[in-house]
């Protein structure tokens, strides 16, 4: 049968499924087929498949599926669940319909080995979860995201798979010779692609597993050359006042003036690091700042607090104001990108 499919390069198959999934546009009736190197994913709406998506739809012929194989097949409704790697993440307070749900995932044809249900809410200044294992063992995956892999306990660190897009939108502009610093840099989702566009990274995490994983993805993903990960507040590291270490080697503890990007993604309290921020921007520098605010003014408070950090000594110009998901009823997650110019 002739459907609209959203054709995508094969290791963007995840993450765009996923996408077109959580937006309820993917047709789960019909296969998803693969050619070529690209996947073929049928979609209920073609004019609807986001325009930031970076996909084409086209009309291609495909097969229906025949047997029920999906969780809400076998439930009579739609779960709500995220997909890391090979693990299924569910957010239910009801512990037998938890329980009902992940057996459903289990029985389905979703390639999984873990089903967990967050216990908690992020908390600490490591941003961590307690999580109940309903299926399997391991809390450690494999994540894919736009070519690059990243390994990765849930139940050591925070990563959310919610944000893939927007870190492409991010790495998309990072050109190779670059200097770039993630202040916040976890496992590594920003530094990886960074460091593959041909860019010099350093990431600074207070968690040392993150830090470990990270060091660990960018071997992975051959970018080690050009990574350096550091584990420690970044305060610390931007100001040169703790002995610091890559993990391999002494590293440089003076990073004043020396990125031409920052990013910092730590929306609750990256305002508490801008005075950091200012004193890595080398004389250009583009700082991608991510804040919530209420949608009344989202971007207001965030713009009023880089100028007052980075005024007079650099003149601010916001590039963008870019809404990235809603976050809470009447509350944005955004981030301003930001150039500052000695």
């Amino acid at each position: 049968m002739e459907v609209p499919c959203v054709r995508v390069a094969r290791e963007r198959g995840e993450e765009t499924r996923r996408r077109l999934a959580d937006d309820g546009l993917l047709a789960a009736e019909f296969e998803i087929e693969v050619e070529d190197g690209y996947l073929y994913l049928p979609v209920t709406d073609a004019e609807a498949v986001p325009d930031d998506l970076d996909a084409d739809v086209v009309s291609r012929s495909v097969g229906e599926r025949e047997t029920p194989d999906t969780p809400a097949d076998l439930l009579g409704f739609e779960p709500t669940y995220e997909r890391l790697g090979d693990i299924v993440i569910l957010d239910e307070d009801d512990p037998e319909r938890a329980r009902e749900i992940a057996d459903a995932v289990v029985a389905s044809d979703i390639p999984v080995e873990t089903v967990v249900n967050r216990a908690s809410k992020v908390k600490g200044e490591l941003r961590v979860r307690d999580w109940e294992v309903l299926v399997g063992e391991s809390t450690e995956t494999v994540h894919r995201e736009y070519g690059c892999e990243y390994l990765l306990d849930v139940a050591e660190v925070y990563f959310s798979p919610r944000l893939a897009t927007e870190r492409h939108r991010v790495a998309e502009q990072v050109k190779s010779g670059e200097r770039a610093f993630d202040m916040f840099a976890g496992v590594g989702p920003f530094v990886v692609p960074f460091a593959e566009r041909g860019a010099e990274v350093v990431g600074v995490d207070l968690n040392e597993k993150a830090v470990e994983y990270l060091r660990e993805n960018a071997r992975r993903n051959d970018v080690a050359e050009r990574v350096t990960a550091i584990h420690g507040d970044v305060r610390d590291v931007v100001s040169g006042s703790s002995d610091v270490s890559d993990g391999v080697r002494e590293v440089a503890t003076d990073y004043a003036d020396w990125a031409d990007r920052v990013v910092m993604n730590l929306p609750h309290s990256a305002d508490e690091f801008l005075d950091s921020a200012v004193e890595l921007a080398g004389d250009d520098c583009v700082v991608h700042y991510y804040d919530i605010q209420h949608e009344d003014d989202p971007f207001g408070p965030g713009e009023t607090a880089i100028r007052d950090a980075a005024e007079p000594e650099y003149e601010v110009e916001v590039e963008t104001r870019h809404v990235v998901r809603s976050y809470a009823p009447h509350e944005l997650n955004v981030c301003l990108d930001v150039r500052l110019s000695r």
